[in-house]
């Protein structure tokens, strides 16, 4: 699983496999996001496997499910809720593209300064200008 860290709160990546979570949960993630959507692709697990596994390595598991150019308002405002705890994230989708995107918006809504976000999401590999010029 290759993490890539966006701020000192949240990470992204692709899917990790089930057996992968308890490394998060070393690395301190106290909640692991899922941005795609229940059967997206053949062969993904489940989202109760998917819970089952985070909360089996003692993390919390949250499902904001949207697919590729589906990213609504309330996908937004769900995660910036989630960040406003202050608790370590971990968000994935099938590429972590769509997870920085949710994890930028959230941004946007909590104050973070555009700037800040677009050069965070480009030292990780993503481009997120789309959602700067929406938000």
């Amino acid at each position: 699983m290759e993490l890539k860290t966006l701020d000192s709160q949240v990470s992204v990546s692709a899917e990790p496999a089930l057996a992968q979570f308890a490394e998060l949960a070393k690395l301190g993630v106290e909640v692991v996001v899922c941005n795609r959507p229940e059967n997206e692709a053949e062969g993904q697990p489940s989202f109760a496997e998917l819970e089952q596994a985070v909360t089996a390595a003692g993390m919390a598991f949250v499902a904001i499910p949207f697919s590729r150019g589906q990213m609504q308002p309330a996908h937004s405002e769900e995660f910036a809720k989630l960040l406003s705890s202050g608790k370590k994230v971990h968000a994935f989708c099938r590429t972590g593209n769509r997870s920085c995107n949710l994890w930028a918006a959230a941004g946007c809504l909590n104050g973070v300064e555009k700037p800040q976000l677009q050069q965070a999401a480009q030292q990780a590999g993503f481009d997120i200008s789309g959602v700067l010029v929406t938000y």
